[in-house]
C-alpha cells in the first residue's frame, strides 16, 4: 500500500494496464448520450400521455418486487435503467401532466422551465451565500423582481428599485409550508421582543389566527414554529362571506386575545384556498391586523399566478400594507416544481430570525452589505438554483403569453361552470374563481343530502377509475363535493368537454 501512496502515477498505469478505465460519471460523452436518451423519453412521454391513465393500478411495494431490494453492485448500461423506467415506474406514475387531470391544483410545466431545470441540475451550484455564486442569487433576484412588477407589487417588496438596493426582498423556497414557516419564526421574535419577553419565556402568550379554509400546513407550520396549538385561531367561515375570512370576525377573537393577556402574532390570509377558491379580504385583514401590530402573510400558492391578469390583481389590494406574500409559479405558472416565491416587506425581519454566520461562509462581499445571502432568508443552508428555470420562463413566453395561458384555462372552467349549471341534476356549490369549479350531484325528490354525499362519492370513485379522467374532492359546508381544477399545461377545450360527456353518463349510470 505504501509503495502505491508514494507512485499513484503508477499505480494508475497499472490500473489502466488491466484494462479497466477509470471512473467517470461526468464523462461528457455520456452526458451528451444519457441527457439526449432522457430527453427522447421526455418528448414522447408528453406525445403519448393522453392515452395512459391518469391514475394507476398498482400496489404498494409494486416496485420493490419489480426492481430489487438491494441495489446492484455492479455498474449496468444506461439503456437498463431507461428500459426499467418505462416498463415498471411510468405504468405507477399518477400522470399530473395529463390533459384529463382535474385534480387538486394543476402542476404546471413548460419546455423552457424543464430546460432551466435540467440546466441548473447540471450546474449543481450551492449558492448559499452571494460569493458562493454570484450568478445563481443575482438571478434569483431578477427573477423574482420580474415576478413582483408582474403582479404589480409595491416596491416595497422588491430586492432592488431605480433608487438602489430596498429594504424588502424575496427567496425561492421549495413550498409554501417553508414560507409560512420562516415567516411564522420572524413574527414570532419580532412579538417576544415587542412584549418584552425575556428569551421565549413569552411564547405561551403568542396567537395566531387563519380561516378555517386555510391549507392545513399552516396548522403544522405553527407547531413547528414553536407555537402553543391551543393559541392557533381557526375562525369559522360559511356561504355569508363565499367561505373567506370575515375581518370582524377576526376582529372580535384577537380582541379577546389581547383583553386576556395574550400577545395576537401572526394572520394568515389566503387568496384561492384550496378547497374552495375562496378569497380573504387582504386590505381589510391588513387594517384588522394593524390594530395589534400583527405580522400578516398572504398565502397565494395558486391564485397569485392569475393576479398577473389585470382582471385578477384585485384579489391583492392591499397587499401594500401586509408583511409578506407568497405564491407558488409551479402551480399555476408554467415553471417546474419546486418553485415558491417568498416576498417580504422588510427582508431584515426574516434575516435577523434565520442568519447564520459561520466563519467558513465569512467572506467580503457579505460583510459589504451590498448582496443578499439567501441562506438567511431559509430554514436550510444549502439550496438549488431555482431562479434559472422562472427567468427562463417569463424570458421566453414573455407577459402577453403567461396571460394568455391563466385566461385559456379560466376560461375553460367558466365552461365547464356552464355546462353543470344547465344541468339540473348538478348544483355549482361556492361561486367559480379562478379555475377551479366545485359542483355536486344535488339532492332532489326523495335523495336526501346524505344520499347525495353518498352518490357524489361513487361517482367520483367510478370517474377515477376508467383512467380517462382525475377529480379529488373536498368537504364545504358539511357537504360532499367535487374539485374540477382545469390548468394542466396540455390541457384543451376537448378534454374539458369529454370529462363532462364522462361525468354525465356516469352519474346516469349510478343514478338509474
Amino acid at each position: 500500500m505504501g509503495s502505491m501512496d508514494a507512485n499513484p502515477a503508477a499505480a494508475f498505469s497499472a490500473f489502466a494496464a488491466d484494462g479497466k478505465a477509470p471512473f467517470q460519471p461526468l464523462n461528457p460523452e455520456d452526458v451528451r448520450a444519457y441527457l439526449h436518451k432522457a430527453v427522447d423519453f421526455i418528448s414522447d412521454y408528453y406525445t403519448n400521455i393522453e392515452s395512459m391513465p391518469v391514475l394507476p393500478n398498482v400496489k404498494p411495494g409494486y416496485l420493490q418486487n419489480e426492481l430489487g431490494a438491494s441495489p446492484p453492485t455492479y455498474s449496468a448500461p444506461f439503456d437498463v435503467s431507461m428500459k426499467e423506467l418505462r416498463t415498471s415506474v411510468v405504468p405507477g406514475m399518477t400522470h399530473w401532466a395529463s390533459p384529463n387531470f382535474f385534480a387538486f391544483f394543476p402542476s404546471t410545466n413548460s419546455a423552457a422551465a424543464i430546460a432551466g431545470d435540467l440546466i441548473a441540475s447540471a450546474m449543481n451550484t450551492v449558492g448559499f451565500t452571494w460569493q458562493a455564486s454570484p450568478a445563481a442569487t443575482e438571478m434569483e433576484v431578477l427573477a423574482l423582481d420580474w415576478l413582483a412588477q408582474l403582479l404589480r407589487l409595491p416596491t416595497t417588496f422588491m430586492n432592488r428599485t431605480s433608487s438602489g438596493r430596498g429594504t424588502g426582498g424575496g427567496v425561492i423556497l421549495g413550498t409554501t409550508s417553508e414560507a409560512m414557516l420562516v415567516t411564522l419564526v420572524a413574527a414570532r421574535d419580532a412579538a417576544l421582543r415587542r412584549s418584552g419577553s425575556v428569551g421565549v419565556s413569552g411564547l405561551p402568550r403568542l396567537t395566531v389566527y387563519a380561516a378555517d379554509q386555510t391549507h392545513s400546513t399552516f396548522f403544522k407550520a405553527c407547531r413547528l414554529a414553536g407555537f402553543d396549538p391551543a393559541n392557533i385561531r381557526s375562525i369559522p367561515t360559511g356561504p355569508e362571506t363565499d367561505y373567506g375570512l370575515d375581518p370582524a370576525k377576526l376582529l372580535q377573537v384577537m380582541q379577546a386575545d389581547a383583553d386576556a393577556g395574550l400577545v395576537p402574532t401572526y394572520i394568515c390570509a389566503t387568496v384561492g384556498t384550496t378547497s374552495s377558491n375562496a378569497v380573504d379580504p387582504v386590505g381589510a385583514v391588513a387594517d384588522v391586523a394593524a390594530m395589534f401590530n400583527a405580522w400578516v402573510h398572504v398565502d397565494a400558492a395558486y391564485a397569485g399566478s392569475a393576479c398577473i391578469c389585470p382582471e385578477f390583481r384585485h384579489h391583492l389590494d392591499g397587499v401594500e400594507r401586509v408583511d409578506s406574500i407568497s405564491m407558488s409559479p409551479h402551480k399555476w405558472l408554467l415553471t417546474c416544481l419546486d418553485c415558491t416565491c417568498l416576498y417580504v416587506r422588510d427582508a431584515h425581519r426574516l434575516s435577523d430570525s434565520l442568519e447564520t454566520n459561520p466563519e467558513y461562509l465569512k467572506n467580503d462581499a457579505t460583510d459589504s452589505g451590498e448582496v443578499t445571502d439567501l441562506k438567511d432568508m431559509q430554514v436550510g443552508v444549502g439550496r438549488r438554483f431555482r431562479g434559472l428555470k422562472l427567468w427562463m420562463v417569463m424570458r421566453t413566453y414573455g407577459t402577453a403569453k403567461l396571460q394568455e395561458h391563466i385566461r385559456s384555462d379560466v376560461a375553460m372552467a367558466k365552461m365547464f361552470e356552464d355546462f353543470v349549471r344547465a344541468d339540473d341534476r348538478f348544483e355549482i356549490v361556492v361561486p367559480r374563481n379562478f379555475a377551479l369549479v366545485c359542483f355536486r350531484i344535488k339532492a332532489s325528490g326523495s335523495m336526501t343530502e346524505e344520499d347525495a354525499d353518498e352518490a357524489n362519492r361513487v361517482l367520483m370513485d367510478n370517474l377515477n377509475k376508467t383512467g380517462k379522467a382525475y377529480l379529488a374532492h373536498t368537504v364545504v359546508g358539511d357537504r360532499f363535493v367535487l374539485r374540477f381544477a382545469v390548468g394542466s399545461s396540455l390541457q384543451e377545450e376537448r378534454h374539458v368537454r369529454s370529462a363532462w360527456e364522462l361525468i354525465k353518463k356516469t352519474t346516469s349510470e349510478i343514478m338509474a
